[in-house]
């Protein structure tokens, strides 16, 4: 319960992934950009390392760098690998990738990257 009140917007954010990544999709014609499936599992895993990671912050009276790294960094990869997983062995429609899972880590990373960066700005201002 005490996650459902800090951490709300990833909460929901991980749902939604979740079920984008286990309910079957319909077959749409996406030829005109290239990797767009990878595209797309950067851009939930990014985005859920974001939020992530400001949610952290704002709800923490001490934040702590190496918490912050679990939580932006390690969960959305954990989540990532355990959804591939599922992808393969739970269901019929979706088969897992292990090409998805490395583009859900390097989204996350360059995420949690891009808030390292930013993190350091703010602090030299």
């Amino acid at each position: 319960m005490n996650a459902m009140k800090r951490y709300p917007l990833s909460l929901l954010l991980a749902l939604a992934i979740c079920v984008a990544s286990l309910v079957p999709v319909p077959e749409v014609d996406v030829s005109p950009v290239r990797f767009f499936d990878k595209w797309v599992h950067f851009l939930m895993y990014g985005s859920l390392s974001l939020v992530l990671g400001f949610e952290y912050y704002r709800k923490s009276v001490r934040p702590s760098l190496g918490r912050w790294l679990v939580t932006a960094c390690c969960l959305p990869v954990l989540l990532g690998g355990l959804l591939e997983l599922a992808q393969a062995h739970l269901t019929t429609c979706r088969s897992g990738d292990w090409l998805d899972f490395l583009t859900n880590a390097f989204g996350t990373f360059l995420a949690t990257l891009g808030m390292l960066a930013g993190r350091k700005v703010a602090k030299a201002l």
